[in-house]
């Protein structure tokens, strides 16, 4: 049965409309997640040296102080870039095949996702070195081993179920959060709580069955509620609620744009996958205490400072940008149908982005906190993002032929995530330039010289913004048929 299901699955792939992008980003994909192990081995090895010898502590009780950051961070980051396991469910229900063996081989793919497997290039290193180096009992090591795997894959189903509670997701966020500051300006170390588990994983053996447990029993919650969902006139039915309207006229100041700025807008604000986009923006103002703070030595070069600052203003643009037509491909044969001119539809997402970066960089006025020179790299990044970045995704977008069923978050095993890993990936590239043209003016001159160049090519990007389009424009019309073609791929 699940040989079938394989087979199924590869057909799907190889026959898709998308395959040639689709093949593109599995190897683009493929070496990013080289680049990730071999990350996780050096940190592994990395974090063990520096503890023992340059900290002169006990490495294992070090990590288990700060394990439940890395599991809840895991869970966060899981539930914005993980994909749930997507088979094509409806026509499986016409078939004699049995509802749990279908959830079965599901879950099943989850098993091998990245996101559990990354977490051994860390543990497996350390865990050697703690056996050879500081001689500890291997017994001990193992079981402590299992109860941090049992305890990610519990983070795998557990993702799963809040997939269905998104007001969870964002509770366990801000928890986290909260418990952060306090522990960093020192009014509550939650860690104090916490690392006694992590240690009694390793002194008392017996109590890894407490995290095996809970795997076992987040299996059978998280079966269970998506087998409850196959039925076709239940759970895999489309549900009809009322809906508000809403004019916004305040948008008329936007001319023609301003219709397809009022559908996006609605469009956020009524869908979890498009609404999932404003919530990584908010979570990549964060982005830049890693790299401000001066609390990772990794990230103190100067150039790094820019590349933050790209991630902070632009978190919105670089995820829902880089999905533009897609957003838009439930209805897109009947846009084009109509006489709508390309550059008016194209501008009205220029103008949600431009609109959502310089809220971004408002908010991203504390780190004034930091002082005057990091917040220049914010508003020289915001320039160099409404200036050529926002050029970039629209640009990219008439390749990206990836269909987005806006209400496949009502569905058993739908993909959920508006932001995730493809998004992610494509937008690699747009930071380079910046880092590139920042390091000239840097090395060569001062770091001013660096902000200059890169504000210079953002104005240049807006000064041939009107030519910039025409060219974007002539793309998409050259791409029409294939991007409806794709468009019309179920699978």
């Amino acid at each position: 049965m699940f040989k079938h299901f394989i087979t199924l699955q590869w057909k799907s792939f190889w026959r898709s409309a998308s395959l040639t992008s689709g093949l593109f980003m599995k190897l683009f994909m493929g070496f990013w997640a080289v680049w990730f192990i071999i990350m996780m081995s050096s940190g592994g090895v990395g974090a063990f040296f520096f503890i023992k010898k340059e900290l002169e502590l006990d490495p294992l009780e070090v990590i288990n102080r700060f394990l439940i950051y890395w599991l809840v961070v895991d869970l966060v980051f899981r539930y914005a870039l993980q994909k749930m396991p997507v088979i094509n469910i409806t026509p499986l229900l016409l078939l004699p095949f049995n509802k749990n063996r279908i959830v079965s081989f599901a879950f099943g793919k989850t098993i091998f996702s990245f996101f559990n497997i990354v977490h051994a290039f860390f543990f497996i290193p350390f865990s050697v070195l703690l056996v050879t180096e500081a001689e500890y009992p291997v017994m001990n090591v193992l079981l402590w081993n299992l109860g941090l795997i049992a305890l990610i894959y519990s983070n795998n189903f557990l993702n799963i179920i809040l997939n269905k509670k998104d007001n969870l997701i964002f509770i366990i966020g801000g928890i986290v959060v909260l418990l952060g500051g306090l522990q960093y300006f020192g009014y509550f170390d939650v860690t104090l709580y916490t690392a006694p588990f992590f240690e009694a994983l390793y002194n008392f053996p017996a109590l890894v069955l407490a995290p095996v447990v809970l795997l076992f029993f987040l299996i059978f919650v998280s079966f269970r509620s998506f087998s409850s969902d196959l039925y076709l006139d239940a759970g895999l039915a489309t549900r009809s609620k009322d809906v508000k309207v809403e004019n916004l006229d305040w948008l008329n100041r936007f001319g023609k744009t301003a219709t397809f700025l009022k559908n996006d807008i609605k469009l956020i604000k009524r869908n979890k996958r498009a609404r999932s986009t404003v919530m990584v923006s908010i979570l990549f103002l964060f982005y830049g205490l890693l790299f401000f703070t001066n609390s990772i030595e990794a990230y103190d070069g100067p150039v790094f400072r820019i590349f933050a600052a790209i991630f902070v203003t632009g978190g919105f643009l670089l995820s829902f940008g880089q999905f533009v037509p897609s957003w838009d491909s439930s209805y897109y044969p009947l846009m084009m149908s109509q006489n709508i001119k390309y550059k008016e539809y194209l501008q009205s997402k220029w103008w949600l982005m431009v609109i959502a970066t310089l809220i971004s960089t408002i908010l991203a006025s504390g780190y004034l906190y930091y002082g005057w020179e990091i917040y220049v790299a914010i508003l020289v990044a915001a320039v160099y993002n409404i200036g050529v970045n926002s050029h970039v995704v629209l640009w990219a977008g008439a390749y990206v032929k990836t269909p987005i069923d806006l209400t496949s978050n009502k569905k058993a095993f739908g993909d959920r995530q508006a932001f995730n890993t493809k998004t992610l990936l494509l937008s690699l590239p747009k930071m380079a330039l910046p880092m590139i043209l920042y390091a000239i003016g840097h090395y060569a001159y001062s770091p001013y010289a660096g902000y200059v160049l890169v504000a210079v090519a953002g104005v240049a990007g807006f000064a041939f913004k009107d030519k910039v389009f025409d060219k974007i424009e002539s793309i998409y019309r050259s791409e029409k048929y294939k991007t409806l073609w794709a468009y019309k791929q179920k699978n």
